[in-house]
Formats: structure tokens, C-alpha cells, sequence
């Protein structure tokens, strides 16, 4: 198994931009995929300035994006190892949302934390 790195240097424009590094002499053959689907154009380019280094750009088709969260996933076809993930937020804000999920696991979590103190402070 190679070892693959790949950094994201952005998201513009409907493009995913990273950087892919790998062993000399590696040829990378990278996917990416949505809900276990190859999705868009990925083109990886190799870096002139930089051995063993490529530039990656995801082209995202906007068919694809829809209400609501989509989790892309950046693959190593030759191992199925996953070098980078990233997500994609669109449309209205959604009631579970995770973001809200969280708040309201701390507040919970801080009146259980009180409780207990409470607790401990009267049973002592």
C-alpha cells in the first residue's frame, strides 16, 4: 500500500482543490464518490515544482447538490483507503442539523453536570 497524502488547499467555484503527495515513482489513481457513487470530473496534474506531488481539482456537477448535507469522499482506488472527505451544506436550514444536535447535547450535558454536583454536594 502506497502511502498517499492528500491535503485540501480549497473549495471555490464548484471545484475541490488539494494537493496529493506520494512515494517516487507512484502513480496515484484516485475517485470520488457520493453515497458509494463516482461523482465529477477529477483531474490530478503533476506538480512541476515538486517531485512525487500532484494538484488535484474536483469538478462538482451541480446536479448532484441537493437540500440538504452530501459527504464526498476521496478515494486511493488501489487500496480503498480514504485520503479526504469533505461536506457539502445546501438549501434550508434543516431542523436536525447536526450544529443543533450539538448544542443541545452540551446544554443537556451541562444540566446532568450541575445535577450531579448538586447531588454529590448532598450526599456528602
Amino acid at each position: 500500500m502506497a502511502d498517499l497524502t492528500l491535503t485540501k488547499t480549497r473549495i471555490h467555484a464548484g471545484h475541490y482543490e488539494g494537493v496529493l503527495t506520494a512515494p517516487a515513482g507512484h502513480d496515484p489513481e484516485l475517485g470520488a464518490f457520493l453515497n458509494e457513487q463516482p461523482v465529477g470530473e477529477l483531474v490530478l496534474t503533476p506538480d512541476p515544482d515538486a517531485a512525487a506531488t500532484w494538484n488535484v481539482v474536483l469538478s462538482l456537477p451541480p446536479d448532484i447538490l441537493t437540500d440538504g448535507i452530501q459527504t464526498f469522499l476521496l478515494v486511493d482506488q488501489a487500496s480503498n483507503t480514504t485520503l479526504d472527505s469533505f461536506t457539502v451544506i445546501t438549501g434550508e436550514p434543516l431542523d436536525d442539523d447536526l450544529r443543533g444536535e450539538i448544542d443541545l447535547l452540551r446544554a443537556e450535558l451541562d444540566m446532568l453536570k450541575k445535577a450531579f454536583r448538586r447531588h454529590c454536594v448532598e450526599t456528602s
